[in-house]
């Protein structure tokens, strides 16, 4: 079983690691200036973590921590879902740090469409007319998600960043919704 020590020494790289790539993208990020930002020698970050690769493959894990949805009314579904994505991008700056790092590099974009694939597929496939449609129709909501994402918590739009909760929910909400449960067009 691990130390405290190296869980907390584990911890100090990951949040180095996850501002690093956040600030640097991957390319440029060093495991040096992340040791340094960490206040550890390199040697511990490649003891932990072996390489660039796998430290950013930890430092951007990412659950989506989903709500489930199978009790919910299926008119409530786009609600639910823009409400849950707001709560996520705000209090999770990794999501954040792997939007910034997805936009400029393939490693990051990558590892965004894993989460997507891996953990919104299955939402899409449960709440859609027809379960083949689920791709297409979890694209088209990761194109509302994560544009809202890059224009209020990167890019910081000032006209999105004043909306107030309530009324992204209001836009998106309905948006979301066709796109998961209506008709094929």
């Amino acid at each position: 079983m691990p130390s405290s020590r190296s869980e907390s020494t584990r911890a100090a790289i990951l949040d180095a690691a996850r501002e690093r790539f956040a600030a640097d993208g991957y390319e440029r990020a060093t495991i040096r200036a992340i040791a340094r930002d960490a206040r550890i020698d390199p040697s511990m970050v490649m003891r932990y973590y072996g390489n660039k690769e796998g430290l950013f493959a930890a430092a951007m894990t990412v659950d989506l921590a989903l709500p489930d949805l199978t009790g919910l009314p299926r008119e409530d579904v786009g609600r639910a879902l823009v409400s849950h994505f707001l709560a996520r991008w705000e209090e999770d700056e990794v999501l954040t740090a792997l939007l910034r790092v997805g936009v400029t590099n393939q490693a990051g974009a990558k590892r965004m469409q894993g989460i997507f694939r891996d953990q919104f597929l299955p939402v899409a496939q449960r709440v859609c007319p027809d379960p083949e449609q689920a791709p297409a129709r979890a694209a088209l909501v990761a194109t509302q998600v994560l544009g809202l994402a890059l224009t209020r918590y990167v890019l910081r739009f000032p006209p999105t960043v004043a909306l107030h909760r309530e009324e992204v929910v209001a836009w998106l909400a309905p948006t979301l919704q066709r796109y998961l449960t209506a008709p094929n067009p």
